[in-house]
């Protein structure tokens, strides 16, 4: 067999029964990418449509959104391709873009959510200073840094791993994620110190500034009136579930990888079919339902 074949092509073999069920499969995840894009696609309309939904705190929202809507965009089309096929390969590069896309968006929504804690903050805290430090330029220059912060030091990542050398030719799962280093035959220091530097700046760090913000505000809060203890509750609240649905998904991410090994392959499928559906699927629902002004006008929408 030629070895540059064997070099460039991963198999990708986590799928369970597949002959057994793929058209099972097909359609449940087909259905589950519609409602996906569809919720998400719904809200963020919502919100540019609605002039009194042009404030930053659903900006942000909508940028979360459509980062839902990319995230599930990088995965589910191959995915949906390699239920209906005989072969379930990927071409090393692409694999590795497909990890570099999955990981931007992921690491991203880190960094939104953390802009959206420090925007509530201000909101709370600091009211009669919001419409100077919340401006115009401001939401934008957050926007523009929550994506570009972990596409460039993501990039690195991917340059270095396109150099190592490959042993292995099989993933244990259904997409292309941080499983890849196990591909190498000799791990990298290099990449295993950088990669623990870009998991501290780009998930650690906005993680406990996310902590520290909302601590801040429940002091606050606590302090005030009723009337701040409401609003904190209303505006906050959905961003806490978002926060810990969003934490939940990556703790499934680590625990696939770390425990590949160790997990029947059925529960290991289980487990990452969980992770890239609850996650996209719920932001959505959390915000349609909890967002009072977002509820609103989706109830128009539906009811009218």
């Amino acid at each position: 067999m030629n070895t540059e074949v064997n070099v460039t092509y991963i198999t990708l073999d986590g799928y369970v029964e597949l002959q057994k069920y793929r058209y099972l499969y097909f359609m449940i995840m087909f259905t589950v990418y519609i409602l996906i894009i569809c919720f998400n696609s719904s809200t963020v309309f919502l919100i540019v449509i609605h002039k009194n939904l042009h404030e930053p705190m659903y900006i942000f929202i909508a940028a979360l959104l459509i980062n839902s809507v990319l995230y599930s965009t990088a995965i589910y089309p191959k995915l949906l391709i390699d239920f209906l096929s005989e072969k379930h390969i990927i071409t090393y590069p692409l694999c590795l873009s497909q990890t570099f896309i999955y990981y931007t968006l992921a690491t991203s929504e880190f960094l939104l959510l953390a802009v959206m804690s420090y925007d509530r903050y201000v909101s709370i805290c600091k009211p009669l200073q919001y419409p100077t430090i919340m401006r115009k330029t401001t939401v934008k220059g957050f926007l523009i840094l929550a994506w570009l912060v972990p596409a460039c030091e993501l990039t690195v990542s991917v340059v270095l791993y396109t150099n190592v050398k490959l042993c292995h030719l099989s993933l244990k799962g259904i997409f292309c994620n941080s499983a890849v280093y196990k591909l190498q035959c000799v791990r990298s220091v290099a990449l295993s110190i950088y990669s623990v530097i870009v998991l501290l700046n780009i998930s650690l760090f906005p993680m406990l500034f996310i902590l520290f913000t909302y601590t801040r505000i429940l002091i606050i809060s606590y302090r005030s009136c009723e009337k701040v203890r409401k609003k904190a509750a209303q505006t906050c609240l959905p961003h806490l579930l978002v926060l810990i649905n969003f934490s939940c998904s990556i703790t499934y991410d680590i625990a696939v990888v770390r425990l590949e090994s160790d997990l029947p392959k059925p529960v290991h499928l289980i487990m990452t079919l969980q992770m890239i559906a609850y996650h996209p699927l719920l932001n959505p629902i959390i915000y349609g339902l909890k967002m009072k002004e977002i509820s609103k006008h989706l109830k128009r929408l539906l009811f009218r």
